[in-house]
């Protein structure tokens, strides 16, 4: 044991820098994977544990007033109901100017089924007829507490915040979705229809339940399907992505530190096979040496583990933003202690078992001294490397080392691709990285080439034409465009779930939707989709297909798919021409603006609002990137982490290539080549090994990182295209970064290498 401990210290005191990096990797591995697991538990637990708190229903139908919803009760799989409350649109305004559009909902008692739960003020109270209690997120963008007055512009009423609830609902999207206000009946004096909450039995049959209840009340009587499941998605939203990144990158960069691992023991063994041979030869058995190796090792692997472990532990709250929120709400979870054990002993298991693989080899090294084998290629010169010694290019003849440096770094025919594979997984992970971060980047400065042309969402109060809305709008000087519209809500053939109809623009001045296949929607009847309407209903483009908005049946021809960040990209759009020819009730309800590049959108709703005095209602429209504003802090932690990773397989071929090269010392310097020159021949061979690993990487993580981005976005309803690749400039400088910074790190131990003296030489040699 004690001599097993004393070549553990040589070979640590030898290798520092190996060691050091192998620890911060495995810490920053492992900090990645607790990271994604806090965010995986963020993005269910919050919104899993108000519905089960809530004991919240599994389908919310919104209907007419005269449905009889009495005999929803009676179907087979329903456990309870809830309601039926009578239900109106409006709009409230805060004391600070601050709008929404709201869904007033009467209810006289707090419901069993759906129940709100408070976490500020009080419930409804029947001494107070105007008191109303906010859903949560409305609250937040009204700046709104308990005890402030909200107004009905346009009306003399005025309405008392009592309380402030969660609720396992769909929420509050401004300008997208309504947000929920319960209040007394009778503050609901005119309501236009009636909400009414199914729970099931079993949730997974939910779309069976819908599919019943339309049969019973008739499809004319629904207006809109709500389910569970897409509440549950719109909770989880970006902080499932995240984890998903983080969750991808930390495997990916497990897999680059166990295979970096498995190369340094290699390198490591095949330096050292004398000093093996003379381990057994004094006694010590294969299965001593593989231990030495190994405890090694996975004392360095167990080390990064507690100490990402720990630091994620300890200071995982104090990140700022969405990242520190869920490490906060994860460590309360149940399943925390487990998944903090788990997962770095699943890292240190993991690099224990490719630390045995190398290991192993240790093990068959005989025990007798043999001389140190040749590398395949080595001894006489290939008729290539003659022939490229005596090549002259416009007269100058190719430079010694450079030839030398090639044949070193290629002619050894299994150990040089593994050194190029190893070296290229890091910097593949990080082309994928930098692809996210020039995705992302894309969404914030183009946002009308990922469906988002119009920065502004604007809504009229009720008598004020459209004629009118449009020249106030268009009498601002950075508004480039008003598009008119109308958005309702449809049944889908099957009627299981509601999607948005979307008609926007005219045929003489369309809207300018964001294409990722097929053609804009011209002629009549003819609309896009988002790539969620497209998976929901099981069609492609080209496709027609037939939807119900009351009882009103509406059948398009899909021609496009767009790019839809909205409703999980269940949206199916067409011109306001198609939609008033269909059904001529329809008239405009909401314009979307275009602004004048450079434009701020804030500043422009302001004025809008202002000119407007009182009777428009301007949203910001909510741009899905401002959610993935994280993922770039994520993006550099990541890229950090694999970065040493690279450096540390760096490291071991730069040492191979060194102790490789000592048995040609002597036929270099016979030949005439000074210590300067033998030094370039290792930094040219660790030059060419980078670049052969950058251009492996640039190739395959190019269009790896499209396909996953891509996918991601087809799997969130958005949709495939949506993917960019990073900019030649950045792609040559990080290509570039890495060969020079290779070629620079492999300069001193060459040219340490290059100045041994003779003596040293043959004796590494024989």
């Amino acid at each position: 044991m004690r001599a097993a401990l004393r070549w553990a210290h040589s070979d640590l005191r030898t290798h520092r820098g190996e060691a050091l990096f192998l620890v911060l990797a495995t810490a920053g591995v492992v900090a990645s994977l607790l990271l994604a697991t806090a965010l995986f538990g963020y993005a269910t637990n919050p919104w899993q544990r108000v519905f089960t708190q809530a004991h919240g229903a599994h389908v919310w139908l919104h209907t007419t007033p005269g449905a009889d919803t009495g005999r929803l009760g009676g179907l087979d799989g329903v456990e309870s109901v809830a309601g039926p409350y009578p239900a109106a649109p409006a709009t409230v305004a805060s004391a600070r100017g601050t709008r929404a559009s709201v869904e007033l909902r009467g209810t006289a008692d707090r419901p069993a089924v759906g129940r709100p739960l408070l976490s500020a003020g009080t419930w409804l109270d029947p001494a107070a007829p105007d008191g109303v209690v906010l859903e949560s997120r409305l609250a937040r963008a009204l700046l709104a507490q308990p005890g402030d007055v909200l107004t009905l512009p346009g009306t003399a009423r005025e309405l008392t915040v009592l309380g402030i609830a969660e609720s396992p609902e769909r929420r509050y999207r401004p300008g997208e979705r309504p947000g929920l206000v319960w209040a007394a009946p009778s503050a609901v004096p005119d309501p236009g229809g009636q909400v009414v909450g199914l729970r099931l039995t079993d949730p997974d049959d939910t779309g069976y339940a819908v599919q019943r209840a339309v049969t019973v009340l008739g499809a004319g009587a629904i207006g809109q399907v709500a389910t569970w499941e897409q509440a549950r998605a719109e909770a989880q939203g970006d902080n499932r992505l995240l984890g998903q990144v983080l969750g991808l990158f930390g495997l990916g960069a497990l897999l680059a530190a166990g295979l970096a691992v498995h190369g340094a023991i290699g390198t490591r063994i095949r330096g050292h096979l004398r000093d093996i041979s003379v381990l057994k030869a004094i006694g010590f058995t294969p299965g001593q040496v593989v231990r030495v190796f190994l405890f090694q090792h996975v004392a360095y692997a167990l080390l990064g583990a507690v100490a990402g472990a720990a630091l994620v532990q300890a200071a995982g709250t104090l990140v700022p933003g969405r990242l520190g929120d869920a490490v906060g709400v994860w460590q309360g979870l149940p399943g925390h202690p487990v998944a903090l054990l788990a997962v770095p002993a699943g890292a240190v298991l993991f690099i224990g078992a490719t630390t045995g693989l190398a290991a192993w080899r240790a093990g068959r090294v005989p025990p007798v001294p043999v001389p140190r084998p040749a590398a395949a290629g080595g001894g006489r010169l290939s008729a290539l490397a003659r022939g490229a010694l005596g090549l002259r290019v416009r007269g100058l003849r190719v430079p010694a080392p450079v030839v030398l440096g090639w044949r070193t770094a290629f002619t050894r025919r299994t150990r040089s691709p593994a050194t190029v594979a190893r070296l290229a997984l890091p910097l593949l992970l990080i082309v994928v990285a930098v692809s996210a971060w020039t995705t992302i980047d894309r969404f914030h400065r183009d946002p009308e080439q990922i469906g988002l042309p119009a920065a502004l969402t604007v809504r009229a109060e009720a008598g004020l034409g459209d004629a009118d809305v449009r020249a106030m709008l268009e009498r601002d000087p950075q508004v480039a465009a008003a598009y008119p519209g109308v958005e309702v809500a449809a049944l889908v053939p099957g009627q299981t779930a509601t999607i948005a109809l979307r008609g926007l623009g005219t045929r003489a001045d369309p809207y300018p939707y964001a294409l990722a296949e097929g053609r804009a929607a011209r002629g009549p009847d003819e609309a896009v989709a988002g790539q969620g309407l497209l998976d929901l209903l099981q069609v492609r483009v080209g496709d027609w297909v037939r939807m119900t908005v009351g009882d009103q049946p509406q059948i398009l021809h899909i021609v496009g798919r767009s790019i839809e960040p909205e409703n999980a990209g269940r949206v199916v759009s067409t011109s306001l021409d198609t939609l008033r020819q269909n059904d001529p009730r329809l008239r405009p309800t909401l314009h979307q603006v275009r602004l004048a590049p450079g434009a701020d959108p804030h500043e422009v709703a302001e004025r809008l609002a202002e000119t407007g005095q009182g009777r428009l209602d301007v949203h910001t429209v909510t741009n899905p990137a401002d959610g993935l504003s994280p993922l770039r802090g994520v993006v550099l932690g990541l890229i950090a982490v694999l970065a040493l990773i690279g450096l540390i397989e760096l490291l071991t071929a730069i040492g191979g290539t060194v102790r490789e090269g000592e048995r040609d010392l002597l036929a270099l310097r016979a030949v005439g080549l000074s210590a300067r020159e033998i030094t370039a021949v290792t930094v040219v061979a660790t030059g060419l090994t980078a670049l052969a690993a950058v251009l492996t990487a640039t190739a395959v993580g190019l269009p790896l990182a499209r396909r996953l981005i891509d996918a991601q976005g087809a799997s969130s309803g958005i949709g495939a295209g949506i993917a960019r690749s990073p900019s030649p400039v950045l792609l040559l400088a990080l290509g570039a970064g890495a060969v020079l910074g290779a070629a620079a790190l492999a300069a001193l131990p060459a040219s340490r290498a290059a100045r041994r003296r003779l003596a040293d030489t043959l004796g590494a040699v024989a």
